[in-house]
């Protein structure tokens, strides 16, 4: 089944604005529209960022302790236990935001589940401004390997930078899922459009208000909006990114790196 139809991804995005400091009440709600998302039998299921906690960094009166204590251990947690067996259950793989334990500090994470259930890795915010230096930040940008090929995870503002997204795409992802806080609208979309045209890949940005899919060709497939609690599901074509790149005019075959770097002086 999965060979078959390794090319067409069913993408949920949960829409719904998590309450901080209430992180029973909010997976109490993640597991409603995990409930919701189920009936369409999803690929992959995405959160936005920080889901559990609220994104408690972006609250002035929160420190990087406040930080720390609403951090949980993925190893040995009741959340990360259920979403597993949910994930497995379905057979979806499942990106969970959260706030991990790093030493004394703590990370903004993406968790993501496989089709079995299995903690199959993690994502570490990488780029931190302002509130976001209460974290701990991530060092590395990843791609990660599943039943539909090569995909890559970057957390909100990670987006802004054109390295970020070119980086995954230059080592074989051909979807980004991207769970996010902050600034959504007609500017971040045109930005999204952007991102997806010119490293010619889709970007699944998941915003508590927004679900917004942009493709390779800079089209937009999904782009719902909404502060009332809600699934939005897209079906993708991923062998959209292989026709785009093996294109006469595409843009990572035509880079030319030699060019790109600071010359000597």
């Amino acid at each position: 089944y999965y060979a078959a139809m390794a090319c067409r991804l069913t993408i949920a995005q949960i829409r719904a604005v998590p309450q901080r400091r209430n992180a029973d009440g909010n997976f109490d709600r993640l597991l409603h529209l995990l409930d919701v998302a189920a009936r369409h039998r999803p690929d992959v299921v995405i959160t936005s960022e920080s889901f559990l906690d609220g994104y408690l960094a972006a609250d002035a009166r929160t420190d990087a302790d406040d930080i720390r204590a609403a951090a949980i251990d993925p190893d040995d947690s009741v959340y990360t236990d259920v979403l597993g067996a949910w994930a497995g259950d379905h057979q979806s793989w499942l990106l969970f935001g959260c706030t991990r334990i790093v030493g004394d500090r703590g990370a903004n994470t993406a968790l993501l589940f496989n089709r079995d259930g299995a903690l199959a890795g993690l994502y570490d915010k990488t780029h931190l401004q302002s509130h976001d230096h209460k974290y701990v930040a991530g060092d590395r940008l990843p791609v990660f390997d599943s039943d539909f090929g090569t995909f890559g995870v970057l957390i909100c503002a990670d987006r802004r930078w054109p390295e970020t997204v070119r980086s995954l795409a230059l080592q074989g992802a051909r979807v980004i899922l991207n769970p996010t806080y902050g600034m959504m609208g007609d500017f971040n979309t045109a930005m999204m459009r952007t991102r997806a045209f010119e490293s010619e890949i889709f970007i699944a940005f998941t915003h508590p208000q927004q679900s917004l899919i942009t493709g390779p060709g800079g089209r937009v497939l999904c782009d719902k909006v909404g502060d009332i609690d809600a699934v939005a599901v897209t079906t993708i074509d991923l062998a959209e990114v292989d026709q785009v790149r093996q294109s006469p005019t595409s843009h990572l075959q035509d880079l030319r790196p030699a060019l790109y770097a600071p010359s000597a002086s």
